[in-house]
């Protein structure tokens, strides 16, 4: 039975990638900050089907010592500050838990008599002021953001690692993906929370930036399922993990709205604020999955009008326990 490890765990990535992994047969063990499994939200219907460990990136050693006690087939890097402003605010910190904990991962996998597989999930903002779009695993990356140039370094230690070393490491590079998973403080959460507590009667209008903005959005369960397929692949690589296709806020919204049952009330209940606008990006972030689609066979389950229906969804649930 294999063995596998995955960092972010309690993530909506993490929760997701625990599943799959159970169901096909895996010993799943899971590294996170919640004291246990069973305090992770995402965790309640798998929390005693797992090993678990409590960690913290940021504790030099750690990681390292986890894995290496695991004596884990695979070893999933998911775990990571996710909200790209907050980096602005402590870049130290970011680059600390983003490439000091992939270092201490590639080097417990070193380490390991018997080397295990590692995947590490980096980011689209990798690209930042690149050149082209859509942006391919060759595309100039040229990131904007202290968690864009944290992603990078990360990304180019696990390449130069797996071409020194011969280690099976693959990297990532994602674009938004989503889920009822996700947490609020995240645009799509935002809007689809904001279209069902509009539904019910409960808020009158939902506060945005520019409504013109353009995102790679693709459901959580396809990016998992991608990565799955790269791990099982015959050579590791890295991949482009996106939709392919841009879509704006505005059909966001639309798209939410309706699942909703209030089309009607979009005109009337969506405010812009000039202080959520940011300046336009000159090429628009919109991922080409190409490589990962040829070589892995990658094929997508859900569409994007599914994804939001089923966020919708899980808002009105909540919001209606709630009230």
């Amino acid at each position: 039975m294999a063995r596998a490890l995955i960092t972010g765990i309690a993530g909506q990535d993490g929760s997701y990638l625990a599943e799959r992994l159970l169901a096909d047969g895996y010993e799943v063990i899971g590294f996170d900050l919640a004291a246990s499994a069973s305090e992770a939200r995402n965790l309640i219907g798998i929390a005693d089907q797992i090993e678990y460990i409590e960690g913290d990136l940021l504790a030099v050693g750690s990681l390292r010592s986890a894995i290496a006690a695991s004596g884990a087939d695979e070893i999933y890097h998911l775990a990571a500050p996710t909200f790209v402003p907050d980096s602005w605010e402590d870049p130290s910190s970011t680059m600390a838990a983003i490439v000091g904990s992939t270092s201490e991962v590639l080097a417990a996998a070193l380490e390991a008599s018997a080397r295990p597989k590692v995947w590490f999930s980096a980011s689209a903002e990798v690209f930042g002021d690149t050149d082209v779009s859509p942006q391919n695993e060759d595309s100039a990356m040229r990131p904007r953001s202290p968690y864009g140039v944290a992603k990078l370094a990360a990304l180019g230690l696990v390449r130069t690692m797996r071409e020194h070393h011969g280690l099976f490491a693959c990297g990532g590079i994602l674009y938004n993906h989503e889920s009822p998973r996700r947490p609020p403080h995240f645009l799509p959460r935002k809007v689809t929370r904001g279209a069902a507590a509009i539904a019910l009667g409960q808020q009158d209008e939902l506060v945005l930036g520019d409504l013109t903005a353009v995102r790679d959005w693709s459901d959580a369960r396809d990016i998992v399922g991608a990565i799955v397929l790269a791990v099982r692949a015959e050579q590791p690589s890295d991949y482009v993990l996106a939709s392919g296709q841009g879509r704006t806020v505005g059909e966001l919204v639309e798209a939410a709205f309706a699942a909703a049952g209030i089309s009607d009330r979009v005109e009337d209940s969506i405010r812009v604020d000039p202080a959520f606008v940011r300046p336009p990006e000159s090429i628009a972030p919109i991922g080409d999955p190409s490589r990962a689609e040829q070589e892995l066979g990658w094929k997508r389950a859900f569409s994007f009008e599914q994804m939001i229906a089923e966020m919708v969804e899980a808002d009105l649930a909540d919001l209606r326990s709630s009230s």
